[in-house]
């Protein structure tokens, strides 16, 4: 007799070995045809393998994050015998699922184009429709290879012969295609259903090495349905009408170029919006009681040695040597410096909380293959603070952040935040006994906030804990910004100390503060979630004065002076081209409204106003609408 506990803590018996299956079969017949492989005790495995004991099982199906993940390994397989089938000479190398999707690498002398995706998922559907079983087979690990290299798949080859003697080898037989694979897997390939489609081809490093050979990656997506298929792809149409890098350009707001990897060149208007940002962020801290400071971009090594940066983030760090043959390292973060102008005199606890903020340039280096416009840079501006405190005030000072972060979220138009709690991970600095103080101060704070959260294992900073504060755009996207850390080494490591109410010197707790964290990526991230269509305080031009002929120039003029004057930043249009080419080109660069101003407006002391993205027009007196633009071009924090 085999005892099944299900997950509602139901049990059911079978009288002697049972698959998932069969399991999946005696709940229902709906469920059998939905099951795609289950947990045995917590463990996922193949369906059809014999559960010969009592056992927890939890049937997966396609509705579960685990289900999904297994639909697209498997669809990572089926690309891979869809391949070998049309191109025999390919080689196959690694295939696994990724976010959204899966991809594989292959090995051929002509790269694969994007003009083979159609016809490579064409065959896919016939797999598909095939309904191929899907079964584990145990190997011998040199049979494997002598197998695989007989096939002239050297890489599948060399990655068996890397697998240590005596350990199980695991192959998957779908058809008559067989993959190196831990499994598990579907059932069979007519599991995999319709909603897949190939996106992309790349190139890939064989192993991630560049001094390898270069190997063809194709990407696709896989969905548990059509509809969601649909949906993702609707999502990815959206997500490039909204690219910061097109509308970057197509709003003059920035641009970068390869004499300056990595690095901003901000235009005149991308440079308005970032002063923007900062503008608010400062008097946002001001109020919250921060002071501002400014640290040195360039500071010797050593200093970065007794952090603890140096091991734990030397290749991320830019070093120069001078003729004087000293070491100096451009900054990559902010923390350092504000402990030296902590250090600077005596203080007492009665000095805590000290806050220090700074909006410091620093630059870290980032392989070439991963920058992406504002969203991945070398150089870049961190809204940084740092809060020393002591350990009695870490509950407080964290709930403080944590409110700060959120209201400054929702001012820029983000109402869904999730916090994310990071523990300590495998490189760190300080011993277990403080960092186990660090994470129950944090995790105190967190349950203080009242906030949804979830964990992030071993995600922490290398010198402490930290709460990941992840915000979610109109599109659907999460994009993590804000940060707190608690942290109970650096000051030690540098010195830091405040005198208690009993005389003596005690190392302070400096709680990382990030906001934005990069201010660049965080603009970047803006310009997406509203795709340029900034509420009016935030557009670097608010309004364009354009006049519909010649005769209304001066009056355009003396509308333009007014505007300005009230504080609203406008241009002038009075180029000789008719209104709606004027319209239209302003409409693509995002202006949030357009005064039209001809004769009869000039006559009359009003204005026609045209709102981005609508068709009708508003006329008003001038004063009126300075006045209602004004009120709507409030910052936040005056309302």
């Amino acid at each position: 007799m085999v005892n099944i506990t299900l997950p509602d803590g139901s049990v059911r018996s079978f009288d002697g070995p049972v698959t998932g299956t069969d399991v999946a079969g005696d709940i229902s017949r709906s469920l059998a045809k939905a099951a795609l492989a289950i947990k045995v005790n917590g463990a996922l495995q193949d369906i059809y393998l014999p559960i010969g004991e009592d056992a927890g099982v939890e049937i997966i199906t396609a509705k579960s994050t685990e289900g999904l993940d297994l639909l697209r390994h498997d669809a990572a397989h089926v690309l891979a015998e869809a391949v070998k089938e049309l191109f025999p000479n390919t080689q196959v190398t690694i295939g696994p699922n990724i976010e959204n999707g899966f991809y594989y690498d292959f090995a051929r002398e002509t790269p694969f184009t994007t003009e083979d995706l159609a016809v490579i998922e064409a065959r896919m559907h016939e797999i598909v429709q095939r309904d191929e079983d899907i079964r584990r087979e145990v190997w011998d690990r040199d049979e494997a290879v002598a197998f695989f290299e007989s096939q002239g798949e050297a890489y599948k080859a060399e990655i068996i012969a890397g697998i240590p003697t005596g350990e199980e080898v695991g192959l998957y037989r779908q058809g008559d295609f067989i993959d190196l694979c831990r499994g598990p897997h579907l059932p069979s390939t007519g599991k995999l259903g319709k909603a897949f489609k190939l996106m992309s081809v790349a190139g890939a490093y064989w192993r991630g090495d560049s001094n390898n050979e270069m190997l063809t990656r194709i990407y696709g997506t896989a969905w548990a349905n059509e509809k969601d298929l649909k949906d993702y792809l609707t999502r990815l149409e959206e997500a490039e009408r909204r690219d910061h890098r097109r509308l970057g350009r197509e709003m003059d707001l920035f641009h970068l170029q390869e004499e300056a990897p990595g690095a901003v060149f901000w235009h005149p208007k991308g440079w308005t919006l970032f002063q923007c940002m900062i503008d608010y962020m400062r008097r946002k801290q001001i109020q919250a009681g921060y002071q501002e400071v400014s640290t040195p971009e360039i500071m010797d090594k050593s200093l970065w040695e007794k952090s603890g940066h140096a091991e734990k983030f030397g290749e991320n760090m830019y070093l120069t040597q001078t003729p004087d043959d000293r070491v100096y390292a451009v900054k990559p973060m902010n923390c350092p410096g504000h402990v030296q102008i902590f250090k600077q005199g005596i203080k007492s606890y009665r000095d805590l909380p000290c806050y220090l903020a700074e909006f410091g340039k620093v630059h870290r280096y980032e392989p070439s293959g991963a920058l992406h416009g504002l969203m991945r840079v070398r150089a870049f501006t961190q809204d940084d603070a740092h809060i020393f405190c002591t350990e009695e005030q870490i509950t407080d000072e964290c709930v403080k952040a944590s409110t700060l972060i959120h209201q400054i979220y929702n001012d820029f138009g983000f109402d869904r935040v999730v916090v994310k709690y990071s523990d300590r991970p495998e490189q760190r600095v300080g011993s277990d006994e403080v960092w186990d103080h660090a994470e129950a101060a944090l995790m105190k704070a967190l349950n203080a906030m009242q906030v949804e959260w979830s964990a992030n294992p071993g995600e922490g900073a290398f010198y402490g804990p930290k709460l990941e504060f992840v915000l979610r755009d109109a599109i659907g996207r999460d994009w993590q910004c804000g940060t707190v850390q608690v942290d109970l080494n650096m000051p030690e490591l540098l010195g830091a100390t405040y005198v208690d109410a009993d005389s003596r010197r005690k190392y302070p707790v400096m709680i990382h503060r990030a906001l934005f964290g990069s201010l660049e990526r965080f603009c970047g991230i803006l310009i997406e979630h509203h795709a340029g269509h900034f509420p009016l305080w935030l557009s670097p031009l608010q309004i364009v004065v354009a006049t519909i002929t010649d005769d209304a120039d001066d009056y355009a003029r003396t509308v333009q002076e007014q505007l300005a004057a009230a504080g609203l930043r406008s241009e002038l249009d009075l180029r000789n081209e008719k209104i709606s080419y004027k319209v239209r080109e302003h409409s693509v660069t995002k202006v949030p409204a357009i005064f039209v101003v001809g004769k009869r407006e000039a006559e009359e002391g009003t204005v026609a106003i045209r709102r981005l993205g609508g068709k009708a027009q508003d006329v008003r007196s001038l004063d009126e609408a300075i006045a209602a633009f004004v009120e709507e071009a409030q910052n936040p924090l005056d309302r």
